[in-house]
């Protein structure tokens, strides 16, 4: 009986040292997030869909599939803003992760 409960035990604590943490995603701030994109919409439409310079977001998160064919997702969608491309420039070195994450609450808004 208690080299089960120690078995047990075992395999319990193998379990969480076997199994890696997802990352936690910070939710963000999404007023924040609204101040972030003014320098987006330059180029974006928030309150539509139709395309300005690059595509409307307006219901970014409930699209089928991006222009890439990808889902959106907060994994895709990082991407994008991280790297750019199509003529968008890439973000990563100049939005703070703070700011991508309140950018990302304020696009699920949209």
């Amino acid at each position: 009986m208690i080299a089960r409960g120690i078995f047990a035990l075992f395999v319990a604590a193998a379990f969480f040292v076997v199994v890696p943490k997802a990352p936690a995603q910070k939710a963000g701030n999404a007023e924040k997030g609204k101040e972030v994109f003014e320098q987006c919409g330059v180029c974006h439409n928030a309150d539509s869909d139709e395309k300005k310079m690059g595509p409307g977001l307006k219901g970014l998160y409930k699209k089928a599939k991006l222009a890439n064919g990808k889902k959106p997702s907060d994994e895709t969608v990082r991407a994008i803003i991280n790297a750019g491309g199509n003529g968008m420039p890439g973000y990563q070195d100049l939005l703070t992760d703070e700011e991508r994450d309140n950018l990302m609450a304020y696009l699920k808004t949209l």
